[in-house]
C-alpha cells in the first residue's frame, strides 16, 4: 500500500490530491488547494512550502508527484510558476519524500487517455475513476491527476521491470 501525494503547483493556487493504492486499486484520501494571500511572491511561496509541510504531516505520504512547468505565454508567469514549484519540492524533500515530475500531457492521457484533454474532462475522469460524490475543483482534481498518472507509471515501471527479470524459453515467449 502507498499513499501519494500529487501536486499542481501555482504562485496563486497550489492543489494538492492523496490517494492511497492498494493493489491495483486507487482510493481517493483527500484533496483541496492552498490559497496564497499576499501580494508579495516570498510570502507567498512561505505559504505554500508551510502548507504543503502540513498536509505531508497529516497524510504522512510515501511518494509525491508534481506538474512539471510548461513554457507559459507570459515569461514573468513561467517564472512564478517555477519558483511555485521549488517551494513545492523542497516541502517534499524535507520530508525525505521521493519526488516525482510529469508533464501536463503526460498527466492527461493517464488521467483521460488524451494529451490534449480539457480540464473539464480531467475533473469527470478523476471523479470517475476515485468514485468521488462530484467533480472536484479544477486544480484539485489535476493534483489528484497528477497522483494518478504517478501510480500508473510506477505500476508500468514495475511491471517492465519483472520481465526484465524473467527468462523466458522457447521460441515464442
Amino acid at each position: 500500500m502507498a499513499i501519494i501525494l500529487g501536486v499542481d503547483p501555482g504562485s496563486r493556487i497550489t492543489g494538492y490530491g492523496v490517494i492511497k493504492c492498494v493493489g491495483r486499486q486507487q482510493v481517493y484520501v483527500g484533496s483541496g488547494c492552498i490559497r496564497t494571500s499576499s501580494d508579495e511572491l516570498p510570502l507567498r511561496l512561505k505559504q505554500i512550502f508551510d502548507g504543503l509541510s502540513e498536509i505531508i504531516r497529516q497524510y504522512q505520504p510515501d511518494e509525491f508527484a508534481i506538474e512539471r512547468v510548461f513554457m507559459a505565454k507570459n515569461a514573468d508567469s513561467a517564472l512564478k510558476l517555477g519558483q511555485a514549484r521549488g517551494a513545492a519540492i523542497v516541502a517534499a524533500t524535507a520530508a525525505n519524500l521521493p519526488v516525482a515530475e510529469y508533464s501536463a500531457t503526460q498527466i492527461k492521457s493517464a488521467v483521460v487517455g488524451t494529451g490534449r484533454a480539457q480540464k473539464t474532462q480531467v475533473q469527470h475522469m478523476i471523479q470517475q475513476l476515485l468514485k468521488l460524490p462530484s467533480a472536484p475543483q479544477a486544480d484539485a482534481a489535476d493534483a489528484l491527476g497528477v497522483a494518478v498518472c504517478h501510480y500508473h507509471t510506477s505500476q508500468s515501471l514495475v511491471a517492465l521491470a519483472g520481465r526484465a527479470n524473467v527468462r523466458t524459453y522457447g521460441r515464442y515467449k
